[in-house]
């Protein structure tokens, strides 16, 4: 009788050991990032020896002990860009992951105009979304969307998985995501490509950020109890907590990022904050300056969500720190967007120039394509003559191209400092401003107000709006 109870004891005690766990990102279908030694982790029972063996190469062996809290992480060697491989992971007893791809990883983060899936929000459609969703079933695409998840403290896990690209599983995931990673594939259809979107509708910056990348910001208030999370995706640390210190370490080539909106009314501090994110986030990869490419917000007509009776801010003070933020993170890129937005919705329905424009950058400065127009042009210089403005552009070698021939968004001030709308059209490779209503021009300003639709280009690529005076915001009181 003591021999059997003996047996049924050790019998559960083999049951209820702790077999390997693997959080969410490793599962059937993954995709790995290639030619790097990438991070592959989980759990088992304390001190056990935990190995990883992949059918690329069955005769390499990467191993690791579990610590006393049984967490084990493992660096894993990966090939040239192919698959599918298996992989297998084991203490004794394995765990074996299928179907999984090595190729380019992207992580693709932000709010709502990141987080918008191809079928569109409530009345908010995403153009040539269902098309494209029927059209998009390629095994070498997969799709990651890790849930929504906001935490006072930092998580080691998501809820997700990893997905083919077919109509199913493109229609619930983020737009400016898919038609990024759908023209890496185009260009490179032998590379697998792996996307991981972590975004949140309505979230702050400050949200993607943990304390120390915030320590410059005073007015971000850290939380320290559960009642001091006042927004679920506003809160100073809360998505960085949620739903990216998990993820942190996978192997990724880079990043994308589509935020800014909710920045809108604190626009003086977000290229700061940008870089500070930017170095936290690289900091704690550990993979060195990788490639950080981010839409600038779309125009829009922001009295529409403004309370009655608040004073309207000017978001083109924060596509102005969006510009500068491309001076203070090495590495970078800007797709812009003044071509792409809606009057009268804050979700544009043109993702595909979205998501198309990141890939140039990505194409041209992470992958050395040659022959890749992906800079929106800067104003570079002004002379006046008489009561003309005349204007020449960085990144403008193919000339303005002003669509219509004449320009509806340039303003001009004298020494007043009161813009007053004027006539603009190219010569060559400049811009001539002139508005009858000021004889004696000092400043010129495009498209710098919520809402315009740009309508100067070079090459297709839309210019920024921008201003040539420095003037405080007339609600910040700050330049």
């Amino acid at each position: 009788m003591k021999k059997l109870i003996f047996t049924l004891f050790s019998a559960l005690c083999l049951n209820t050991s702790a077999a390997i766990k693997l959080p969410a990102l490793f599962c059937d279908n993954m995709v790995l990032q290639q030619q790097s030694d990438v991070n592959i982790w989980g759990t088992a029972d304390a001190g056990k020896t935990v190995t990883i063996t992949a059918s690329w190469d069955k005769k390499a062996k990467f191993s690791a002990k579990a610590g006393n809290d049984g967490k084990w992480k493992i660096a894993v060697k990966t090939p040239q860009a192919g698959g599918p491989y298996s992989v297998t992971i084991s203490d004794g007893q394995s765990v074996t992951l299928n179907n999984v791809l090595v190729g380019e990883v992207w992580i693709c983060a932000g709010q709502s105009n990141m987080e918008m899936p191809m079928k569109g929000f409530k009345c908010q459609p995403v153009e040539n979304g269902n098309r494209d969703a029927v059209l998009s079933t390629n095994p070498n695409m997969r799709l990651f969307t890790v849930k929504r998840s906001s935490s006072l403290t930092p998580k080691d896990d998501v809820v997700g998985s990893w997905l083919m690209a077919n109509a199913e599983s493109v229609r619930e995931f983020s737009a400016t995501a898919f038609y990024f990673g759908r023209m890496l594939q185009m260009v490179k259809p032998d590379v697998p490509v792996g996307l991981i979107v972590t975004a949140w509708g309505g979230s702050a910056c400050e949200a993607w950020m943990d304390e120390k990348m915030l320590a410059d910001f005073p007015s971000a208030q850290i939380p320290r109890t559960q009642e001091d999370i006042k927004s679920k995706n506003r809160t100073p640390t809360v998505l960085y907590n949620g739903m990216l210190h998990p993820v942190i370490g996978y192997g990724i080539r880079g990043a994308i990022w589509y935020q800014g909106e909710d920045n809108w009314n604190r626009a003086e501090t977000y290229s700061d904050m940008m870089a500070s994110m930017v170095s936290g986030w690289r900091a704690q990869w550990g993979i060195g300056d990788f490639p950080f490419y981010y839409c600038q917000i779309a125009p829009y007509d922001y009295s529409i969500i403004t309370e009655k009776g608040q004073p309207i801010y000017n978001t083109a003070y924060l596509r102005e720190q969006q510009v500068l933020a491309l001076q203070k993170i090495s590495n970078s890129g800007m797709a812009c967007l003044m071509d792409a937005g809606l009057e009268k919705g804050i979700h544009p329905e043109k993702k595909q120039l979205a998501g198309e424009r990141l890939a140039y950058q990505a194409l041209s400065k992470t992958y050395g394509m040659k022959g890749v127009a992906c800079e929106s042009p800067t104003f570079k210089q002004m002379t006046i003559k008489n009561d003309t403005v005349d204007i020449v552009f960085n990144n403008c070698g193919m000339w303005p191209y002003i669509k219509g021939g004449e320009s509806q968004n340039f303003e001009v001030a004298g020494e007043d400092g009161v813009f007053h709308p004027a006539k603009a059209w190219g010569v060559r490779s400049h811009i001539l401003v002139k508005s009858d209503a000021v004889k004696k021009p000092v400043n010129v300003r495009y498209a710098f107000k919520n809402w315009a639709e740009g309508d100067v280009f070079c090459e297709g690529i839309p210019f920024t709006s921008f201003r040539t005076d420095n003037y405080k915001d007339p609600l910040t009181k700050k330049q």
